[in-house]
């Protein structure tokens, strides 16, 4: 079975998706840190990434190992490096790289084939598992979303201002509706959750429940 979670950057989807699988014994697939890899090693190696070819390239050339607590690239631990402020910039313009999102979907698939998967990302329930018999998405407002990035990163010793955040987000969230390939967007029949007002407890119980009632 599959379930996916969507939604724009900030609304929670890694730690919501981590923590249901974990709830209902599942895998969880962070398709986020798969893209995530992918800017890394553009950008260790130098990649333009307004080059779609050299950017394509990167993709199909990096190994990628996914575990439960470690993001591999390359024979490389990245699993820190891949959530610097700079990473998600670079994240967003390789995502928008049809041929990165071809060979990750692809990717994606594999890992999922056969197995209880609980899988985030911005295109799951749309178009890399269109027949997943769960689909939920998630969402807040920018400032929301802005301040639990803002989090993040002062937890990880980055400095950053709430105002740059905020316009990182609006700009990422502007990306990924407008973008050719793949764009988010929620399906028709994922399952809405506003996470603006709620703390992460109270939506993992929120979503575990409409997990719970796809599962039967």
């Amino acid at each position: 079975m599959v379930i996916t979670i969507d939604g724009p950057a900030g609304a929670g989807k890694s730690t919501m998706a981590r923590g249901l699988a974990e709830r209902l014994g599942f895998e969880f697939l962070d398709t986020g840190a798969m893209y995530r890899a992918v800017a890394w090693s553009c950008l260790s190696q130098g990649v333009d990434l307004k080059d779609a070819d050299a950017v394509g390239n990167t993709a199909a050339s990096v190994t990628l190992e996914m575990t439960p607590n470690a993001v591999i690239c390359n024979g490389s631990d990245v699993t820190l490096q891949i959530r610097t402020g700079e990473v998600s910039e670079a994240s967003s313009l390789v995502a928008a790289v049809p041929a990165v999102r071809q060979e990750l979907v692809r990717l994606q698939r594999e890992v999922a084939s056969g197995r209880n998967i609980v899988t985030e990302g911005r295109d799951q329930g749309s178009v890399v598992f269109p027949d997943a018999e769960c689909k939920i998405f998630l969402t807040a407002d920018p400032r929301r979303r802005a301040e639990r990035r803002l989090k993040e990163l002062e937890q990880r010793g980055e400095a950053a201002t709430l105002d740059d955040v905020l316009r990182q987000i609006v700009d990422r969230d502007e990306r990924d509706q407008q973008r050719e390939v793949a764009p988010l967007v929620k399906a028709d029949d994922a399952v809405e959750v506003d996470t603006s007002s709620q703390t992460a407890a109270q939506v993992l119980d929120q979503v575990e429940r409409i997990a719970r009632l796809a599962i039967g």
